[in-house]
Formats: C-alpha cells, sequence, structure tokens
C-alpha cells in the first residue's frame, strides 16, 4: 500500500503541561530537518498529534529511517486518510484497508475506535463492534482477539477519518534544542559517540572538541573522528567540531611531570581547555564517555581529580555501562565500524607504562607546578589555532 500520510506519535512530551506546545513545534521542526532531502513534505499539530504528509514522491524505507533518527518521536504510524466523516465512508474505508495491508494472512485482530469529535454519532464501543463485524464479514480468514490480537486495527474519528494499524519505534526522547547547548569531548574511540548520542536523546544540542596530535597522529585519524561526528549529527543535527592542536601541550607534560601522571594531568588541561571553547560557544556542560573503571583514567580517584579543574557540569552518560553495553549501542547508531578502524588519537600515544590508578589531588596539583613557566602560553596558542569543522551527516562519505 502507498502510503501519504504519517501520524506522529511522542510520549514524554505529552507531560509538559503549559510548555508542550514549545516541545511541539521544535519536534515539528526537527522533523522537517530531517525529510527536507527526501522529498516535499508538510508538517502539521492537531490535537495532541503531529501528521507528516508527502506532497511529492518519495522513498517509503529512507523516510522511515529517517524519522527513526528524530529524538522525541516513539511512534511512526502510516495511515489512510477518510475525509468523509460518516459511517458507511468509514466502513468502507476500514474494509478496504484491512483487505488491501493483510490480504489473505491467517491473524487475529482488534478494532480500536478513538471519537475525537463529538458529534459523530456513534460511539467509540459501538464502532468497535460494527467495525469488527464488516471486517469479520469482508475478511473471514481473520480472527478477532480483543487480548492479544495480532494487528491493532486504530481507527481516530476527527475532522478526518486516520486509519491505521503499523506503529513503527521511534527514537524517544525529547527533541533536539529544548534542553539547551553541551559540548561533547570526542575522540576515536567507541565510548564518546555513544555519550553524544545518549545526551542529544535528552534535547541538548551537540558541539564537539577534538584533541589532536600531530606529527604524533594522522590524517586519518583526525578524519574518523570528523566522521564520528557526522554519524552522530544524523541524530542531532549539525555538530560544529572544534579540533585543537594538542600536541606542544602533551609534549610538555611529558617532559616536565611524572610518567605515571601523564594520562590524568592530560587529561585535567583537556577539560580545561574544553570548558574555555564551552563557555565561548553558549554550552552550558561537557560530556564524556567515561565509565567508572573502564581505564586508569576513570578510576573514581582518576574522576575526581579530572573533575577538579571544571566548573561546570560535566555529563557521563556512560558512568554506570559495561563495555558490551557501550558496544551494543554503538552498533545500533552505526558508529562502531568507524569506532575501530585502527587510527590512534592523542591519548593513546602519549599512555604511561604503569598510569597512577589512586592519584592524589595535592600530588597532581605539585606536579603541575613543573608546567607554569609555559602552560599558560601553550593553552593560549592551542585556543587561538583551533580549526572548526561542520560536520553534518549529508557530507559523511559513503
Amino acid at each position: 500500500m502507498t502510503y501519504n500520510t504519517f501520524l506522529i506519535k511522542y510520549a514524554e512530551i505529552g507531560t509538559k503541561g503549559k510548555n508542550r506546545y514549545k516541545f511541539e513545534d521544535v519536534l515539528c521542526q526537527q522533523i522537517k530537518n530531517h525529510v527536507a532531502h527526501l522529498g516535499t513534505f508538510t508538517v502539521r499539530k492537531e490535537y495532541g498529534r503531529i501528521f507528516l504528509h508527502a506532497e511529492s514522491d518519495y522513498d517509503y524505507e529512507d523516510l522511515v529511517k529517517e524519522l527513526q533518527k528524530v529524538f522525541g518521536i516513539v511512534g511512526i504510524c502510516p495511515i489512510v486518510v477518510e475525509e468523509n466523516v460518516t459511517f458507511e465512508a468509514i466502513r468502507d474505508k476500514v474494509v478496504a484497508y484491512v483487505k488491501e495491508v493483510y490480504g489473505e494472512q491467517s491473524k487475529t485482530f482488534k478494532v480500536y475506535a478513538r471519537r475525537a469529535k463529538k458529534s459523530f454519532p456513534i460511539s467509540s464501543m459501538e464502532m468497535n463492534s460494527e467495525l469488527g463485524h464488516y471486517v469479520l464479514e469482508a475478511c473471514p480468514n481473520l480472527k478477532v482477539d480483543v487480548h492479544h490480537p495480532d494487528i491493532l486495527l486504530n481507527v481516530e474519528v476527527r475532522e478526518q477519518v486516520y486509519i491505521y494499524s503499523h506503529v513503527i519505534k521511534g527514537a524517544g526522547g525529547l527533541p533536539v534544542g529544548t534542553n539547551g547547548k553541551a559540548m561533547l569531548l570526542l575522540s576515536g574511540g567507541i565510548d564518546s559517540p555513544v555519550a553524544g548520542y545518549m545526551i542529544a536523546k535528552r534535547g541538548v544540542e551537540l558541539e564537539a572538541v577534538y584533541f589532536n596530535a600531530p606529527p604524533y597522529t594522522s590524517e586519518r585519524a583526525k578524519q574518523k573522528v570528523v566522521d564520528l561526528a557526522r554519524i552522530v549529527s544524523g541524530f542531532s543535527g549539525t555538530i560544529r567540531l572544534h579540533i585543537v592542536n594538542f600536541t606542544d601541550i602533551q609534549l610538555a607534560i611529558y617532559e616536565k611531570c611524572p610518567h605515571e601522571e601523564l594520562t590524568i594531568i592530560m587529561r585535567r588541561y583537556m577539560m580545561k581547555i574544553a570548558q574555555e571553547i564551552a563557555t565561548k560557544n553558549n554550552c552550558q556542560a561537557l560530556i564524556t564517555g567515561e565509565s567508572i573503571g573502564q581505564v586508569a583514567s576513570q578510576t573514581m580517584h582518576s574522576l575526581a581529580c579530572t573533575n577538579e579543574v571544571c566548573t561546570m557540569p560535566v555529563f557521563r552518560p556512560c558512568i554506570g555501562m559495561d563495555k558490551q553495553e557501550i558496544v551494543d549501542i554503538s552498533e545500533m547508531i552505526e558508529t562502531y565500524e568507524t569506532s575501530i578502524l585502527p587510527y590512534e588519537d592523542c591519548c593513546t600515544i602519549f599512555v604511561a607504562k604503569h598510569p597512577v590508578t589512586k592519584p592524589v589531588l595535592d600530588i597532581i596539583k605539585r606536579s603541575e607546578t613543573k608546567l607554569v613557566d609555559v602552560i599558560d602560553d601553550l593553552m593560549q596558542k592551542a585556543l587561538e589555532t583551533v580549526e572548526v569543522v561542520e560536520a553534518k551527516v549529508s557530507d559523511l562519505e559513503i
């Protein structure tokens, strides 16, 4: 069957009370942004419902896949529309719909009618019974099961009549742009793209920062991170990726600080620079892919030392997840294959053989005093030479 209209279902937005319309408006705009390249579509709201209507030819599979990337959508329902709001017209449309979609399939069904238009003379319960009767008459291969039906046949009577039985699962969450903006520390690993995805799902707009270490890291390592940002942008919208040349700072830390403290001190300066860039770009928080105990820099002691340099909140959505849980999400959002490409980032190049796992903050700060004569100039240079890339999924090379 060819569908020209889709009912878009949301869940959490419905709890927002008097502010619900603001979330609905953002969701409508996000839908328009995501599907614009697939054809001509109109999006409209109607009494707690959002409808997407195709005004041109489009590819059904591509459209559904794109809608499944829009945070805030929990269900995508391809529907048929009946303009004539009479029982006879509804009956004929429902029977024709069931015949075309389910043909000779042997399934169970239940009619679930809702009469939003109260002037319609037949109640919801009566419609359930009457429409069920006509479907059984027209399709003897179908059987009624009101408890666990294979087919839930929805009939909504409004100013028009909407008929549907398929509900395709959406991404859930809240529309991007309804909960501020945050700066993602994006590496070439598995965890940080997942962290960005999870925070974007809560309605947060993303920017990202990547710490580059040429010539110790290659252009391919940098391109890998740009590609990861582009993949995540398929869910979050365009991501401004700030690429920081971190080599001189890493070399200074390597030359002047104890090697077992390299990772912690390096991480602290990354957080300082990320916070500086976040502040300049109106972000309210930082995001990292850290998970407790995964590596030496992610023990409780290490995280406490890292956090000490930040004044803005640091979101760590992967903090309580094990590696397989993170991998599962990365495979679902299609970042995994890019993340495992064998191009090393700056964190793996300058790693100590025996990193400290229980750093003491006072000792770390004492070690950092050895950098006092150079670090301010190095940080200023790093901030002044930031390269910004607009990462969009449309620029991803397939």
